[in-house]
């Protein structure tokens, strides 16, 4: 729903404005005070302001300069009813989106909000797809091509295309946020908003402000009206990170608006219809939760229709190189120079168990790079209980070997088992390839 906040110290024009607006569909919000109307200009999602000219303290043009500093996005209808072609000229130069005499014909004023509104959308979808592009969410931040992750990866393409809710599950650190965007920025709706809300990073009472929104006035500090997750989500995705951390009474709710896709701000009575595709996240074994009475069956279900469970690292360990590869590279001060792994850290590195998964694995990388004094980052550069992992029972040589074996291993795996390109990957000839794999059984 679109909210417009109509200023004007005449209240006559205000009731004029708010009839004829609220039956298009839209949230009106209306103000006598330029001067207060700055005030929620700054503090409520707006999607368009209508002011008047003239206004005692604080006049229109000076609303619209005062607006623009504040988002110089939001446009801005400017009328008057003392309109000379110098006025309309100045408010074009401040940017105002239209200038509009009274008394203006309510066809002519309903079209000009539309296109305004229209305008602003556009303004917001192709910022929103600028964003999406610079992180290139397809599947560029998802790094790896074990079985596992090709897996996930044929479930993306799967689902993206469709409405169905996802459930993604696995160990934190694993990259779901990662997951959920891919589906969002490869399907239908790439070019809408993704939100995400963490369930489990905030009180019950801000958990049900932060998604469903909230009126002025609503609780203590509500000081303005604050549109929530889902309606800043409609028509694209909302991802509920954590969402077996959610509060019982919440889960009721989600529940409701699930199966409806309507709502109420809290504080509110008017009704709110949206439409979101939900992804949603874990770490938590909910069908356990079900059973323990803490997760609602019925929400299980609704959120659970396709469910993607990513591995955590230990079982996807021949994507190790690919990822410290992609984390060097991020980390690295200078693009210029290679930054290069000695085989002592390659060994610690697939000893680790990874509990923390790719989260500790990409902040492991980013210390070394900036403890290592050289192109070479040693053992000297990792944590100390790193080096307290490594066996004490293997020689250097088989160590080596072991590392060896492993990277050629994933570096056929990364290539679909094409040899050229491995051994190109790996820089070195393909005989010698030839001779390695023959060497660790890899070739019948």
């Amino acid at each position: 729903m679109e909210t417009i906040l109509i200023v004007d110290d005449e209240k006559n024009y205000l009731v004029i404005l708010e009839t004829l607006l609220a039956p298009e569909g839209y949230e009106i919000i209306t103000e006598v005070n330029a001067i207060n109307a700055l005030q929620l200009i700054r503090e409520t999602d707006l999607d368009l302001v209508i002011t008047d000219m003239k206004m005692p303290a604080m006049n229109g043009i000076e609303l619209l300069e005062e607006s623009k500093k504040t988002n110089p996005e939001l446009p801005v209808i400017i009328m008057t009813a003392y309109g000379t072609i110098e006025m309309a000229v100045e408010a074009m130069k401040k940017r105002a989106y239209d200038y509009i005499t009274k008394p203006f014909r309510n066809e002519e004023l309903k079209l000009t909000i539309k296109k305004a509104l229209e305008n602003y959308r556009l303004i917001k979808e192709n910022r929103l797809l600028s964003e999406a592009l610079s992180d290139r969410y397809k599947y560029g931040n998802i790094i790896g091509k074990s079985k596992p992750m090709l897996k996930i990866y044929d479930m993306i393409n799967k689902v993206a295309q469709s409405k169905a809710s996802v459930m993604i599950t696995g160990p934190s650190g694993t990259g779901k946020e990662l997951i959920a965007k891919a589906i969002h920025y490869n399907s239908p709706r790439k070019s809408r908003p993704f939100i995400s809300i963490n369930c489990g990073a905030l009180t019950e009472t801000l958990l049900e402000s932060e998604l469903f929104g909230h009126e002025r006035g609503a609780f203590t500090g509500a000081i303005a009206m604050k549109k929530g997750r889902f309606e800043l989500a409609d028509e694209g995705t909302l991802f509920l990170d954590e969402v077996g951390d959610m509060p019982p009474s919440l889960q009721v709710k989600l529940l409701r608006v699930l199966q409806e896709m309507e709502f109420e701000r809290v504080g509110g009575t008017k009704t709110i219809k949206v439409d979101v595709r939900i992804l949603s996240a874990s770490n938590r074994k909910l069908k356990e939760e079900i059973d323990r009475g803490i997760f609602r069956e019925d929400l299980f279900y609704r959120l659970n229709v396709v469910q993607i469970g990513v591995p955590p690292l230990k079982d996807r360990i021949e994507d190790l190189p690919f990822l410290v590869a992609y984390f060097i590279e991020k980390f690295q001060p200078s693009k210029k120079k290679k930054i290069e792994i000695a085989p002592e850290v390659w060994k610690a590195l697939y000893n680790y168990s990874w509990p923390g998964n790719i989260r500790e694995l990409e902040n492991t990388i980013e210390r070394a790079v900036v403890m290592s004094s050289s192109e070479m980052i040693t053992t000297e550069d990792l944590p100390e209980y790193f080096v307290e992992m490594v066996p004490l029972n293997l020689t250097l040589p088989k160590a080596l070997e072991q590392l060896e074996e492993k990277l050629i291993r994933g570096a056929l795996e990364y290539t679909n088992q094409v040899q050229a390109q491995a051994a190109e990957m790996l820089g070195i000839s393909r005989h010698v390839m030839h001779y390695k794999m023959k060497k660790y059984g890899m070739l019948t």
